[in-house]
């Protein structure tokens, strides 16, 4: 009798654990939370690089310390999309989390370098180059929103441009972030940055174009197969 009880317990517990097991959070999933998370503590340090009641040491501390956070961030996009490829941990979480978190990080980081108190001296942004980097992802997000309408369906399908696009713009602001102190010993660097900042642009004019057209496609092919099951 003693022995079934614990039969029974030993079974009761390994049940519980295996659905503990099914809510835990894969580690992709994990580090993309983490990124977005790191966010704040980067918009924080930028706010404070021009602000007067820290003295130019404690500013230049200051940008180096989000220059570590973004690299940080910007790594991690690398490692957490390796890590559920090798793991085939891929989930519609972690499919959601992970272009959001981009999304997030490169239009706060682009938003501070075009701003008068979060700009780095002598290196920001021009205008054009921000509205056409959130534009994109404003664009996207929107159509991403009109497919949901139409189709009831989440439809989130990376393409190159894209990411390509996202390569660029990180490397567009760590540039950015380090530009006083590689300026200094690079010839040449100004117009290595600036022909960054154009070409992140032009990338995200032609994934934001190249979405368009994939979204458009993939709601005329709805449409079709609609229109034929409704005709049998």
């Amino acid at each position: 009798m003693d022995d079934d009880l614990r039969k029974k317990g030993v079974k009761s517990l390994l049940g519980r654990i295996r659905r503990a097991d099914r809510f835990r959070l894969s580690w992709p999933t994990r580090i993309t939370l983490m990124r977005i998370l790191l966010i704040a503590p980067f918009v924080g340090c930028m706010l404070n690089t021009h602000d007067p009641q820290f003295g130019q040491a404690s500013q230049r501390l200051l940008r180096h310390i989000a220059v570590g956070l973004f690299f940080l961030m910007a790594i991690s996009d690398a490692i957490d999309g390796y890590l559920a490829r090798r793991n085939k941990q891929i989930t519609k979480l972690g499919t959601f989390l992970d272009p959001l978190a981009d999304k997030l990080l490169i239009t706060s980081a682009s938003l501070l370098l075009v701003s008068e108190q979060g700009h780095v001296e002598g290196w920001q942004l021009p205008t054009m180059v921000v509205v056409l980097i959130i534009g994109k992802d404003i664009l996207i997000t929107l159509g991403f929103l009109v497919v949901y309408l139409i189709t009831s369906q989440i439809h989130i399908v990376p393409v190159r441009a894209g990411k390509l696009a996202t390569a660029f713009q990180l490397s567009m602001v760590i540039a950015v972030l380090v530009a006083p102190e590689l300026a200094a010993v690079i010839p040449g660097y100004a117009w290595f940055v600036r022909v960054l900042w154009w070409s992140a642009a032009a990338a995200a004019v032609l994934a934001a174009l190249i979405y368009i057209r994939n979204g458009t496609r993939y709601i005329e092919q709805y449409e079709r197969t609609q229109t034929a099951g409704s005709g049998q």
